[in-house]
């Protein structure tokens, strides 16, 4: 089991998947609370690759690469497609998001479920 923590950013084995959801191993931001650890299960927002079209999706929120985060390329977190996931799945960590960008992920899916 990971002890992997909210705000921070894996690589995660997203196989198998059905239809529309997101395959392969890919980052995730975790985002469920630090205090919800009772089972092995992250809540976990995916991040695939900045498009510009982006920009006035409330779902998507844009992270650069930093020496905090471990990106190497503009991303976007994918606050449509939230997961729960078995740590078993947490293949490395690569780093955190800032205070900052954790805030507007949780504005994003605030926004998703209409909060």
């Amino acid at each position: 089991m990971t002890d992997s923590k909210r705000g921070e950013i894996w690589l995660v084995s997203l196989d198998p998947t059905l239809g529309a959801e997101m395959r392969k191993t890919c980052p995730v931001v975790v985002v469920n609370s630090d205090a919800l650890g009772v089972l092995p299960i992250r809540l976990v927002a995916p991040l695939t690759e900045w498009k510009q079209y982006f920009t006035y999706n409330l779902w998507h929120v844009r992270v650069l690469p930093d020496s905090l985060n471990g990106l190497s390329k503009a991303s976007a977190v994918d606050a449509l497609r939230l997961r729960g996931v078995d740590t078993q799945r947490f293949v490395r960590k690569m780093g955190r998001v800032s205070e900052s960008v954790m805030l507007s992920i949780v504005g994003a899916i605030a926004a998703v479920i209409e909060y």
